[in-house]
């Protein structure tokens, strides 16, 4: 996820709605005192050969740590971070502090359920899966993208952000959140995590009819919040 002080925007960093490629982009605009939070070793080569900013002031004061974030520090030299992948819009706001979150642009995007389902299948799973599409969907995992989604960019239930971005119209969404800023150049979206996904087939033809009623079942409040259609 990305706060810009400089431009004074939050973007919330949703699951399988190509965050890490928004977020690797965005930070061309960033400067030196904005929070920008660490991505995986490759992606983040990535964002370094582009020249961008990486990684940096997410990590929490010295005073917010514990006993066990101090012995953990030593042993890995890992600070304990206050910001992270995909931090809720609650804890945002929290640490924000009100008046900075409600004068803050706030965004993130969305994408419809069944195509992200299978989008994440496919990641998990990889070139070998080990599950099945059908055990895939009626498994605990798919509750990931609820709490990565809605329950994210949502607190108590309503919505936290000024733009829910729709991933599939990507690039004409970004090119309107960039104005905002100012910005009016089209941003250039790396490529990153799509590789993983050999089956190219829609949705529609991977998902059976118990699928398609599982997912409906778990994303009703995104179906009925976009209108989005199997």
């Amino acid at each position: 996820m990305i706060i810009s002080h400089k431009y004074k925007f939050v973007f919330l960093k949703t699951n399988k709605t190509a965050g890490t490629s928004i977020e690797i982009a965005l930070s061309k605009y960033c400067g030196a005192d904005d929070i920008i939070t660490p991505i995986t070793a490759e992606d983040e080569k990535t964002r370094r050969d582009l020249g961008y900013l990486g990684p940096q002031n997410y990590a929490s004061p010295i005073w917010d740590y514990g006993v066990r974030d101090v012995v953990k520090t030593l042993r890995k030299g890992k600070r304990k971070a206050r910001f992270y992948n995909h931090i809720s819009a609650k804890k945002v706001r929290a640490y924000l502090g009100d008046q900075v979150w409600d004068s803050y642009y706030k965004f993130c995007f969305e994408r419809n359920p069944w195509d992200r389902i299978v989008s994440l299948y496919y990641w998990r799973c990889k070139s070998n899966p080990q599950l099945t599409i059908s055990e895939f969907v009626g498994s605990t995992v798919p509750l990931v993208l609820k709490r990565r989604g809605f329950e994210l960019y949502t607190i108590d239930g309503q919505i936290a952000v000024d733009k829910i971005c729709r991933f599939e119209n990507l690039s004409e969404e970004l090119e309107v959140v960039l104005k905002q800023f100012g910005i009016s150049e089209k941003l250039e979206l790396p490529r990153a995590k799509s590789r993983f996904r050999r089956d190219k087939r829609s949705y529609r033809d991977i998902l059976g009819e118990e699928e398609k009623a599982k997912i409906a079942e778990l994303f009703c409040d995104e179906i009925s919040l976009f209108g989005y259609e199997f």
